[in-house]
């Protein structure tokens, strides 16, 4: 099967400039470039679709080019936003580019024979000559054909807000962007999101008009949820990639909290396993959906992918932590990462040690209301601490019981937890 072929299978294909694409990926390899627009730090997973799609073309054999936008990051792409974006200082933006950098190289290979390429375009827009740039670029550009597109129409329509000079001009600068990667570094393609489309085709008509190639571009489509909402948000935000923002154990629930009906989709787009063992996992989500593996698979994928292997183990172990699984080993970042919905006490770390009892110390804590509703939940085998269940009265509360970071964690019935921390 050719990477085209792979593509369209997966559903990665939205749009094409050009029927012949496919065959003229199969002629040799081809240098094709993707943006990133540094408005923070980090990537989230609304990028990791395009910045998949360039490591799948480097893997079957061309040459990506990842562009991070330092010089268009100072302008700001008006596409999909309703509202004008708050400018970034230079400082801002350079520490974002160097942020991003840093990831996009998880995915791609910048050694070797096809060896991916880094770049940033405030390398040559910095630096561009205002009055020639108008001259030699602008009178390219048809306003009349701008006013057309749905980023900016929509803009215009809101009367309140509208859209600056500034974003309007947005579009010549991408474009500006395939014509200098065309002629120093014979890029032909140019890869992005659905919205990207009137960005890419002003760019291959630029390219086409003063360096005389033809050039091509594919856009990836606007990934939702089945039930219409959008993919990537969760109540706390965005899903990024850094571990700062979004913790592995976090990232790996995103993934495995899945819809059944937008699973097979999404282990389509963001894994690279192959067809048999999607066909295998599609099977598992009509015949046994309730087993979740192709939930388990997908989160299992993306995790190693963006965190790595130590970080998904740890979100593994801390996520079967909330089932009964072992505590001890887990960090206290990750513990709190776990537990954070939880309620919690504090109990002085002289409380550990002694002849106190377990009852005694959770009564004072107020985790429960009385002596007698504990020894109930004793009897009935219902009290755990540390997911080990309680099974005698006189229990002592030892400094066994601490977990990384001076935690206990209390467990009622199958998934009613509590917190106990103890301080000096």
């Amino acid at each position: 099967m050719t990477l085209f072929e792979d593509l369209t299978w997966r559903g990665i294909v939205h749009q094409v400039t050009h029927e012949e694409l496919a065959a003229e990926l199969e002629k040799g390899p081809m240098t094709l470039y993707c943006g990133f627009d540094p408005t923070a730090d980090s990537l989230h997973i609304g990028h990791l679709l395009p910045a998949l799609g360039l490591a799948r073309f480097q893997r079957a054999g061309h040459a990506p080019i990842a562009l991070v936008g330092g010089g268009t990051g100072l302008i700001g792409d008006p596409s999909g936003k309703s509202d004008e974006r708050s400018l970034l200082t230079k400082e801002q933006v350079e520490a974002n580019v160097a942020g991003i950098r840093r990831q996009l190289e998880q995915f791609l290979d910048f050694e070797g024979a096809h060896a991916a390429t880094l770049r940033n375009n405030a390398d040559w827009l910095c630096g561009l000559p205002l009055l020639d740039f108008l001259r030699d670029i602008g009178k390219h550009f048809s306003v009349n054909a701008m006013l057309t597109k749905d980023s900016v129409r929509q803009r215009l329509e809101d009367r309140e807000h509208g859209i600056s000079y500034t974003e309007f001009s947005y579009s010549l600068l991408q474009a500006y962007d395939f014509l200098h990667l065309c002629g120093q570094h014979d890029c032909r393609l140019q890869i992005g999101g659905s919205d990207q489309w009137g960005n890419i085709v002003a760019g291959m008509d630029l390219t086409r008009r003063l360096l005389r190639k033809d050039t091509y571009g594919l856009t990836f489509p606007l990934i939702t949820k089945a039930d219409g909402t959008k993919f990537g948000k969760t109540e706390s935000g965005s899903v990024w990639l850094d571990p700062g923002r979004t913790s592995p154990y976090r990232f790996y629930q995103f993934w495995i909290n899945q819809a059944d009906a937008d699973t097979p989709r999404l282990i389509r787009f963001f894994t690279f396993l192959d067809h048999e063992a999607i066909a295998e996992l599609d099977r598992a989500v009509a015949e046994e959906p309730h087993k979740r593996a192709a939930q388990r698979r997908l989160a299992e994928e993306t995790t190693r992918m963006v965190h790595g292997a130590a970080a998904l183990a740890n979100a593994v172990k801390a996520s079967d932590a909330l089932f009964g699984g072992d505590l001890r080993g887990l960090d206290q970042a990750t513990l709190e990462d776990v537990f954070s919905e939880a309620p919690s006490a504090t109990l002085p770390r002289a409380a550990l040690g002694g002849d106190r009892l377990l009852l005694d110390a959770l009564v004072e804590a107020g985790v429960f209301s009385s002596k007698g509703e504990v020894r109930r939940l004793v009897k009935n085998g219902g009290l755990y601490l540390n997911n080990e269940r309680i099974d005698a009265e006189d229990a002592k509360l030892t400094p066994a019981a601490c977990l990384a970071g001076d935690i206990a964690v209390v467990r009622t019935g199958k998934r009613n937890y509590h917190l106990l921390r103890f301080t000096a």
